[in-house]
């Protein structure tokens, strides 16, 4: 089969497409033909070895297909079973094996591309705004990268909930697409200042939460919105690590700082397929509403990483094996 292989850390360049063996399913396992991949920052970080994992690997934590292959110990599923998962690696390929008790089974009416399409990102939104910082009715919540993946979700899983957005965008071609999504107040990062329209948002009280992915570029300005006894939800670093924080700066304001990984809150079973399931009744209910911005072949991975790095994207990329 074909597989996109990282041998060395480095750019997007060090993907290669390379031909390896079928997976051979252990006896927990279940071999999955990949019908889509989701291309994640954090695809990112282990191939510039942000985040340190063992040569050479396959990368990719999200994808959904068809199981072709059960280990001699698997009960649960069937040959020609549609399944999806979020955090096994090993998705850019057109085969993956994956643990029986990470899978997800799939509704008949979710296809496999829209799985791939809202399952990472579409989990992070749900547990940062209903565990990690529950949301109720009136709560005025900062989203910053408001088009991006985890940013339209969280926009419209936090308008679920009752709070008022204002979401911050990277360019004025997205205003309007993040305002259609339910944010009240868009601000163009490249041309206004996000702590004074913030604050002239809230009348300088503040607001109750920051969802923050963008990291180091927006860290200093994210807590400076807070009102008091505000959290800070950093959840990613696309813009590069946050410096060492000193927590006496949280004291301004008795502030809450906390850096989730949805892979704690869904590293039991249960808890993996009751958020699963809730994803899926919001979609199905056209509670949300999911946009892939490109799909590319698997073979040019290196230049789906290339556009989402670039900040340009406006939705979801995908690998089509």
């Amino acid at each position: 089969m074909q597989a996109m292989r990282i041998h060395r850390t480095g750019g997007p360049d060090v993907l290669t497409a390379e031909i390896v063996p079928d997976p051979v399913p252990a006896p927990d396992e279940v071999v999955v033909a990949v019908e889509a991949a989701g291309v994640n920052f954090i695809d990112c970080y282990h191939r510039s070895g942000l985040y340190p994992q063992p040569l050479p690997f396959t990368p990719g934590v999200e994808g959904a297909g068809t199981v072709c292959a059960l280990g001699a110990e698997v009960t649960a599923f069937r040959i020609g079973d549609r399944v999806a998962w979020a955090g096994v690696a090993g998705s850019y390929a057109e085969q993956a094996a994956i643990p029986a008790e990470r899978l997800i089974p799939l509704p008949p009416e979710v296809t496999a591309q829209q799985a791939a399409t809202g399952l990472l990102q579409g989990l992070t939104a749900q547990i940062l705004t209903s565990e990690t910082c529950p949301l109720a009715p009136g709560d005025r919540v900062l989203v910053h990268a408001g088009a991006g993946g985890v940013g339209r979700l969280l926009i419209q899983m936090a308008r679920a909930r009752g709070a008022r957005v204002i979401a911050t965008v990277g360019s004025a071609g997205k205003v309007d697409l993040v305002r259609d999504l339910g944010a009240e107040r868009v601000v163009d990062r490249s041309r206004e200042d996000v702590v004074a329209a913030c604050l002239d948002w809230t009348g300088g009280a503040g607001v109750r939460a920051v969802f923050d992915g963008i990291g180091a570029a927006t860290f200093d300005g994210s807590l400076a919105v807070l009102a008091r006894r505000g959290m800070l939800v950093l959840f990613g670093q696309s813009s590069g690590p946050v410096a060492p924080v000193d927590p006496a700066r949280l004291a301004a304001g008795s502030f809450f700082l906390t850096r989730p990984s949805l892979f704690h809150y869904i590293a039991e079973r249960a808890a993996l397929l009751s958020h699963a399931e809730a994803l899926f009744a919001n979609l199905q209910a056209g509670r949300l509403q999911l946009r892939v911005d490109q799909t590319f072949p698997l073979t040019e991975a290196a230049a789906a990483h290339r556009a989402l790095e670039s900040g340009q994207t406006t939705g979801k990329l995908l690998l089509l094996p």
